[in-house]
């Protein structure tokens, strides 16, 4: 039996969760009610008041209240719903969650469930899942569902929607997830899962990371490889974050090249903390920070006309970093790196950080690469191990060395 949290506005949605409530209580489960209403009194009896939420968020509830102001309120309410949800789950007193709401509601449940690790429960019943959901499920694994209707009461499509949410969230906390695939799943435990580490890659760093990810599977760890397309750091870094990373093989940063210069693939200012933060081992590379992305041509901004273009396919479009811009991440990626509390080395593979910055290539710029080095050299701490190797980012030297260089130092 399960502990599950049904978490909404119980004063304009109560007669919607209790409907929830007692499909779980019917499963055999237990249900744990938290209220983030502020408006009228709340018509599902809450286990854990809107007043204990607003105090999570260091808000007077009575005060936020009598300014009757909405949009206060479900800011407030989205700050504490987090704190809230995220003690229940580390003192195991809650094994799923589940929410329903309009536009506020799903604001305050989504805030919350993002504050959770990948892989716990949490299915958000939303007005808003068949449009953009990217602000609400963030790098997090939130299953949203379509209301199909206004939450708005129960009738014959609420109910069979409210019925299959109720089921989904079942399934997923009674269903374990197998150690192992394959004949042996079934008698696996957690005890044969391998360390992870985590891999960040590029079309224009693969041959690297597969090498190196075939020496570290070899070595008894479970390599998870990320696309560095923003998304992909950014869910690479929520994965560092929660815990069950145990190295990071940080071979394309290149999302910084694009949040610096503004590209479309850039994953927000954070980017190479979570390593840093937590000290988990890893090893970092200026991979493909030569590049700059954009859309098809014409979505190129005009104040980069004249600049040194590459079409890699219809859709993108990649621009040569500047030795100013790749003296400037040089220092950027030292900053991050100086704040690691655990083993981090730096490799550098000095004739080539991709596969277009190759001598003969069209991104091939010595002068843009040495700017890049000197900088990062210059600026991280002097604790911190740098590795050169004479050779392009994708040869099989550069992959064994980062590959040796992050088995020491997760030693």
């Amino acid at each position: 039996m399960a502990t599950i949290a049904i978490l909404g506005t119980m004063d304009t949605k109560g007669e919607e969760h209790a409907f929830v409530a007692n499909l779980l209580k019917q499963r055999g489960h237990q249900t744990l009610v938290i209220d983030v209403g502020a408006l009228g009194e709340p018509t599902l009896k809450p286990d854990i008041t809107r007043r204990v939420v607003a105090a999570a968020a260091g808000v007077d509830f009575d005060a936020l209240v009598s300014r009757r102001d909405r949009g206060e309120t479900v800011t407030a309410m989205s700050r504490g719903a987090p704190i809230v949800l995220a003690r229940l789950v580390a003192g195991k007193k809650i094994d799923g969650v589940i929410s329903l709401g309009g536009g506020g509601g799903t604001a305050i449940g989504t805030a919350a469930m993002r504050a959770l690790p990948i892989g716990f429960p949490k299915v958000m019943v939303s007005t808003l899942a068949s449009g953009n959901t990217a602000q609400y499920v963030g790098v997090k694994d939130i299953v949203m569902m379509p209301s199909i209707v206004d939450i708005a009461g129960l009738n014959r499509i609420s109910r069979l929607i409210l019925t299959r949410a109720a089921g989904a969230i079942c399934g997923m906390v009674e269903f374990g997830v197998p150690a192992l695939a394959g004949p042996d799943r079934l008698k696996a435990g957690p005890q044969t899962d391998k360390p992870i580490i985590v891999a960040s890659m590029f079309g224009n760093t693969t041959d690297c990371v597969q090498a190196a990810k075939k020496i570290l599977e070899a070595a008894g760890y479970e390599v998870l490889v990320f696309h560095a397309t923003g998304t992909g750091g950014r869910t690479m870094e929520s994965l560092i974050e929660s815990g069950m990373v145990a190295g990071v093989l940080d071979v394309t940063t290149t999302e910084w090249a694009d949040e610096l210069v503004g590209g479309i693939l850039g994953a927000g200012a954070t980017r190479l903390e979570a390593a840093a933060k937590l000290g988990v081992p890893a090893i970092v590379t200026p991979g493909c920070l030569d590049m700059v992305n954009f859309g098809p041509p014409e979505t190129v901004p005009s104040k980069f006309k004249g600049r040194n273009f590459y079409q890699h396919n219809p859709q993108a479009t990649l621009m040569r970093t500047t030795p100013e811009e790749c003296a400037q991440l040089g220092k950027i990626i030292a900053k991050k790196l100086n704040d690691s509390k655990g083993p981090v080395s730096v490799l550098i593979p000095k004739k080539a950080i991709s596969v277009i910055s190759a001598p003969g290539q069209k991104f091939h710029d010595p002068v843009a690469d040495q700017a890049l080095f000197a900088a990062l050299k210059q600026n991280l701490r002097r604790d911190i191990k740098v590795i050169e190797v004479d050779c392009e980012i994708n040869d099989p030297r550069f992959a064994e060395a980062c590959a040796s260089a992050l088995l020491e130092n997760m030693k």
